[in-house]
């Protein structure tokens, strides 16, 4: 393997050979999970191929709307996927979506403005999808675990409201771990980069045949970037959500 251009198709097919070993498992211990590989097996490589084509027309337009209505309805389909996890809290999709536009704004006009990458469909789109994509996680996290400690900790939080407190000094030590709960992947991941595992990007850029050192500054930025873009994600949504655990009267509402 001598980098990404001189893999034919046939590379891809005899790659398939990677699949069967999850069938035979699957099928050996009957988990039957036989369906489910096939299935997103195929979506996968039909979503890539269709996407593949699609960035390849993009990338040629080089605009600045297109460009931007790329990235705004990438924010909406993950902000559906993070809402899913926030489930019975009112206003999720639209916490989700300003949450992850508030995280992903920020990241993209640092990075533009210092000149790390310019808005360009070609740099925005793969670097966004990062941020993005990212945040999503970050964000289902920080949504479970918020829920889970308002259901653990009632009697906690109604004491302190009884006692006079307000409502976000009773849910103070909530929203932290929540916040805390959504940032520690990307933490523990950069905690491990170069050690445990070489990361998609930089594994990315060396099978294509950059320096393994040029490789490893991209993938410093893109750290970066993406603990920037988890911090920024769940704190906003955290402090947008834990008002929704209360009625207009201040009082924890029952789930």
């Amino acid at each position: 393997m001598t980098g990404a251009a001189n893999i034919s198709i046939y590379s891809i097919l005899f790659s398939l050979l990677l699949v069967l070993i999850s069938l035979i498992f699957s099928y050996w211990q009957k988990l039957g999970l036989e369906k489910d590989i096939i299935i997103s097996i195929a979506r996968a490589v039909i979503q890539l191929i269709i996407v593949g084509y699609l960035l390849n027309y993009v990338f040629g337009l080089k605009n600045v709307l297109f460009t931007t209505f790329l990235l705004m309805f990438m924010i909406v389909n993950a902000s559906y996927n993070a809402a899913k996890r926030g489930g019975e809290i009112r206003n999720i999709f639209i916490i989700s979506f300003i949450s992850i536009t508030f995280g992903t704004s920020i990241t993209l006009i640092i990075l533009v403005s210092l000149g790390i990458i310019k808005y360009e469909p070609y740099q925005v789109i793969p670097i966004g999808g990062m941020i993005i994509s990212n945040s999503m996680v970050s964000l289902g996290l920080s949504f479970k675990q918020i829920k889970l400690n308002f259901k653990n900790k009632k009697d906690e939080v109604e004491t302190k409201l009884s006692l006079g407190a307000d409502i976000y000094q009773s849910s103070a030590s909530i929203i932290k771990d929540s916040i805390k709960v959504g940032m520690l992947p990307t933490i523990d991941s950069a905690k491990t980069l170069g050690i445990v595992a070489l990361p998609g990007m930089m594994t990315g850029l060396i099978l294509a045949g950059t320096s393994p050192v040029s490789a490893v500054k991209y993938q410093i930025i893109v750290t970066f970037m993406l603990l920037s873009a988890t911090s920024v994600t769940s704190f906003t949504a955290c402090y947008l959500s834990y008002k929704k655990f209360f009625n207009d009267r201040k009082q924890l509402i029952q789930k």
